[in-house]
């Protein structure tokens, strides 16, 4: 039965991607078939070269794989921008020039200074306080999406991104949802809030310098676009929230308690000042932890079975758990709470550069047979015992007086240096990594958030660029010991930035050859002199653009063409730029438009074609509004 069902699941998807190739096929033959038309009737094809007909092939064959392969994104484009390199069409500078652009440095600081946030656990505390432990998938939506936007607005819109993504990925485990389902929502809700101010994304920051640079018109104000951006961005809000259930695609299953079958048995302690004591246990957080629950309580000489969610917690207090490992370092994370045993103060490695390491004892191990605490464990194996899962089996009583048996699985706290040492062992069976798993530094969590409003304050009031900024910011982690240097270098997705280097170049070949501007003046030729008609093809042609060469580029080389459209028609040009600023930025129907997009695109688990479904009908309402009321804000 469950081989019919992978069948015909397999044979859907198939058929899927064969009608999809057929529909881009489709569009790719009527666009060349109409672009021969274009060029027969002296259109600005027709002076276009062989390398601008070439990018422009590439480009479309670079689409086409990214939307019926299977092949990582970072290989297309890199794979792209090789074919331009070796034809000739980019000489060496423009070819390297996205792994030197500011937009792309500013990405990869930006991880090391998230990693700071989450190494000392001040993204627990953002997560927290933003965005709680809602009931409804609608709550869910509002908690994440909401305060994205009000914050996308008055910051810029990347280091939001950047600092939400590992909080709505850990977020999602605990209320067991598909990262898939959040993460475009995520990207999404921090364009809509970069369109309601000037300083929400630095695409409006070009265009107000274009602006002022060409014009005598003075430099835009804080809410200029807000007029046109703000009623564009309740209604994509309003769309995603109606959309979310049948577009947002289910592309990483959540883990159900099934899945991993090993239930660990671990003691924590509430530790003298904890910020838990005097929480009950629903409002400590400790009954919204999938796959965990709290057994007993250990209160001097009183043990509490069956603990009430209202139960109040105090200092000292010995709290028993049984669970899954990705909960069980859920509790390890949790400020106010520390392992029962003193053993982990005693080890000779700091606990900063400590990891947790599960380790399956086996059947020549000298310990089986003899307790934890008999066998000295930390002092033969230079590591402590946390928890101890036996074949799903519920352990009672303390840890250091389990008897040890072959095939338990033990959670280790203990140097990195044990892999190499015990992997080989005939001790234990196997042994392996937990990743993410050092302990957290909570002490450094002020210094964290300081350093963070330090960057956003710095970047925000224009005293240094986001880059600077950023890299400041990131300088300041690690001289203040918030991340360690080998966790900030782990934590680079060095895929998205591929991505984005690689999408920089192509974008440069496109306006290297005159293929963009081609494009852009072929489109412009059908608004003739009707004024409303004009303006929706230069935003159409912005937003096509965006999704090809990136918001910036698409900014910069249609600005001077709106101010010309303008000039002839004897009109307005501030409905053009506000077009402009707006259709360049709104990117949502393809991830590589704009670097929050790519961003989400590794953790979302998702496929180039799941941003075209639910982004082109964002990309229409956009434009539809976009059209109809910069106009009436600013009239021609």
């Amino acid at each position: 039965m469950q081989t019919g069902r992978e069948l015909r699941r397999w044979w859907t998807q198939r058929r899927q991607k064969q009608f999809l190739a057929l529909l881009i096929f489709g569009i790719l033959s009527s666009f060349a078939i109409a672009t021969m038309q274009l060029v027969a009737t002296n259109s600005p094809f027709a002076t276009l070269s062989w390398q601008g007909w070439l990018t422009l092939g590439v480009t479309a064959l670079a689409f086409l794989a990214n939307a019926i392969t299977a092949l990582p994104a970072e290989i297309i484009f890199l794979g792209a921008v090789a074919v331009l390199y070796l034809a000739g069409v980019l000489v060496t500078p423009q070819a390297l020039s996205g792994f030197s652009n500011d937009g792309m440095v500013t990405v990869g600081v930006l991880y090391i200074v998230v990693t700071g946030l989450q190494q000392t656990g001040a993204l627990e505390w953002i997560s927290q306080k933003l965005l709680g432990l809602p009931k409804s998938r609608s709550a869910t939506f509002a908690r994440l999406t909401v305060p994205v936007m009000v914050l996308s607005a008055f910051l810029n819109n990347t280091p939001v991104v950047a600092m939400f993504i590992p909080v709505v990925s850990d977020w999602c485990r605990k209320l067991r949802i598909s990262p898939s389902k959040l993460m475009i929502p995520l990207s999404y809700a921090s364009i809509f809030g970069g369109l309601c101010t000037l300083i929400g994304t630095s695409t409006n920051l070009v265009v107000s310098g274009l602006l002022v640079n060409a014009t005598d018109h003075p430099a835009l104000g804080l809410f200029d676009i807000t007029p046109v951006g703000l009623p564009c961005a309740i209604a994509g809000l309003i769309f995603l929230f109606g959309a979310q259930r049948w577009l947002l695609p289910n592309r990483k299953p959540v883990m159900s308690e099934q899945d991993d079958m090993r239930q660990y048995t671990v003691e924590m302690v509430v530790a003298p000042r904890s910020p838990l004591a005097g929480k009950t246990v629903e409002q400590a957080g400790l009954r919204h932890l999938p796959g965990l629950y709290l057994a007993e309580i250990a209160r001097g000489n009183q043990i509490i079975p069956a603990v009430s969610p209202q139960e109040t917690l105090r200092e000292n207090d010995q709290l028993i758990f049984v669970g899954i490992v990705d909960s069980i370092l859920d509790l390890q994370r949790l400020r106010g709470l520390e392992p029962a045993t003193d053993q982990v103060f005693k080890l000779n490695t700091p606990r900063t550069e400590r990891r947790l390491i599960e380790a399956v004892v086996s059947n020549t191990c000298s310990l089986v047979g003899r307790t934890i605490r008999e066998g000295q464990f930390r002092t033969r194996y230079d590591a402590v015992v946390l928890a101890v899962a036996r074949n799903g089996e519920r352990l009672s009583g303390k840890i250091g007086d389990i008897r040890l048996k072959p095939g338990d699985t033990l959670l280790l706290e203990t140097h990195p240096r044990f892999l190499e040492q015990q992997r080989v062992s005939s001790d234990f069976y196997l042994v392996s990594d937990l990743p993410d798993s050092e302990p957290l530094r909570h002490s450094k969590a002020p210094i964290a958030l300081v350093t963070l409003l330090l960057m956003v304050a710095l970047a925000g009031f224009g005293v240094l660029s986001m880059l600077k900024a950023a890299i400041l910011a990131a300088i300041l982690m690690l001289i203040t010991r918030c991340c360690s240097p080998t966790r900030a270098l782990q934590s680079i997705q060095w895929s998205v930035l591929l991505v984005i280097a690689a999408a920089l170049a192509i974008s440069e070949a496109m306006q290297a050859t005159g293929a963009a501007e081609a494009i852009a003046n072929t489109f412009l030729s059908i608004a003739g002199s009707n004024h409303l008609l004009a303006l929706a093809v230069v935003y159409g042609i912005t937003m096509l653009l965006t999704e090809t060469i990136t918001n910036n580029a698409a900014a910069a080389l249609m600005f001077p063409i709106a101010l010309s459209v303008a000039e002839g028609l004897g009109v307005s040009y501030m409905p053009f730029v506000i077009a402009i600023m707006i259709g360049a930025s709104a990117s949502f129907s393809t991830p590589i438009g704009y670097q929050t997009n790519l961003m989400v695109y590794g953790p979302g688990g998702y496929k180039f074609t799941d941003f075209t479904r639910i982004g082109i009908p964002l990309n229409l309402l956009f434009w539809g509004l976009t059209v109809l009321i910069a106009p009436l804000a600013y009239p021609f």
